[in-house]
């Protein structure tokens, strides 16, 4: 609840069955592609063009989606062909069938630059081992040993394992333009945090929102640093997103979100969004009264302990919450021996 009153709604109670659809407003279906882990779903859209369909995001290529979506494009899509993927953001779960609509069906590909660099670089860096940067990333986040002996011996995750080869060639989107998707005008505002340069699409015909992972309800989008920008500030990223997004958003706005269900209230969650982490830091301020690693950090920035599957995206939060406060000027940092990292309050 913000500070008018105003409750964040849900409109349905549940997502569409899988190979099924429901329609969200006249042109617009939501569908639902499953995820192999703890949030398992993704919704994707098709928005109605006359000739085709816009679909935004794809779910993982695997067998079985790539099954869900002619299931739906059989039935829901009523064999008409989608001409053009929108994809919110670079992640393997919104880019994942993007090159197979390609390839396969001829369908454009519409994204942001960064969006379309980091998919396709992250789908060629194939790894049968992690990297040493990776392994130093790991130590000095403060990773337990037998983890990091487990994981510095295994194969990792790779986009390639759950993302279609992408074919060269995009139609570049940018903040500030206007799309004609569905036979509305959207405009083009990009959030950033929990991927750069993220779409969301807002409506000016009617009131809907496109908000992939930047407007989620009910939690909170993972804004993680990794290997490749160690010292990276996505926290910082995120609140000037949620502050720049505010101004245009209502109440009756109907978010369509890149998971869980769509919702309104969007100012309220807005608020939500950013004041998760603001109290989060204050938490981790406090603990920092003492000296810690990374992964010493867990509970007071989750309220929970942390382990399995959930370790890594932990990890990588962490080291994001850390560094924000360390470039405010409000925590310091010193090598340990073993190469990981104290962060302590100043």
């Amino acid at each position: 609840m913000d500070g008018a009153g105003h409750l964040i709604r849900y409109p349905w109670a549940e997502g569409p069955k899988e190979g099924a659809a429901i329609e969200v407003a006249e042109g617009v279906l939501w569908l639902r592609l499953p995820l192999p882990m703890q949030l398992d779903h993704v919704n994707v859209f098709a928005l109605d063009d006359g000739d085709g369909w816009t679909v935004i995001d794809t779910g993982f290529d695997s067998r079985r989606g790539r099954a869900i979506w002619q299931e739906c494009l059989d039935g829901p899509l009523a064999g008409r062909p989608v001409n053009r993927v929108l994809v919110t953001h670079h992640h393997p779960d919104h880019v994942g069938l993007a090159g197979w609509f390609q390839a396969e069906h001829g369908a454009e590909l519409v994204t942001t630059r960064t969006a379309w660099l980091f998919a396709r670089m992250l789908t060629l860096d194939e790894q049968e081992r992690p990297t040493a940067e990776t392994l130093a990333f790991w130590r000095g986040a403060g990773m337990a040993p037998e983890i990091l002996d487990q994981r510095a011996n295994e194969r990792p995750f790779n986009f390639a394992d759950v993302v279609a080869p992408m074919p060269l060639g995009f139609t570049r989107v940018r903040a500030g333009e206007v799309l004609r998707i569905g036979g509305r005008d959207w405009d083009v505002r990009l959030g950033d945090g929990h991927a750069p340069d993220h779409i969301t699409l807002w409506s000016r015909d009617d009131n809907l929102v496109i908000g992939g992972d930047q407007l989620l309800p009910s939690i909170s989008p993972n804004l993680g640093v990794y290997a490749t920008e160690p010292d990276a500030d996505p926290v910082a990223e995120w609140l000037d997103s949620c502050a720049r997004l505010a101004p245009h958003a209502r109440d009756d706005q109907l978010v369509l979100p890149g998971h869980k269900l769509p919702f309104t209230g969007l100012p309220a969650r807005l608020h939500q969004l950013a004041e998760n982490h603001h109290s989060a830091l204050e938490r981790l301020l406090e603990h920092l009264k003492a000296p810690h690693t990374a992964c010493e950090c867990f509970v007071p920035l989750f309220k929970r302990e942390i382990g399995g599957s959930q370790y890594g995206h932990a990890l990588v939060e962490a080291v994001a919450h850390l560094n924000h406060l360390h470039r405010a000027g409000k925590i310091t940092r010193r090598r340990r021996e073993d190469g990981a990292w104290l962060w302590g309050a100043r």
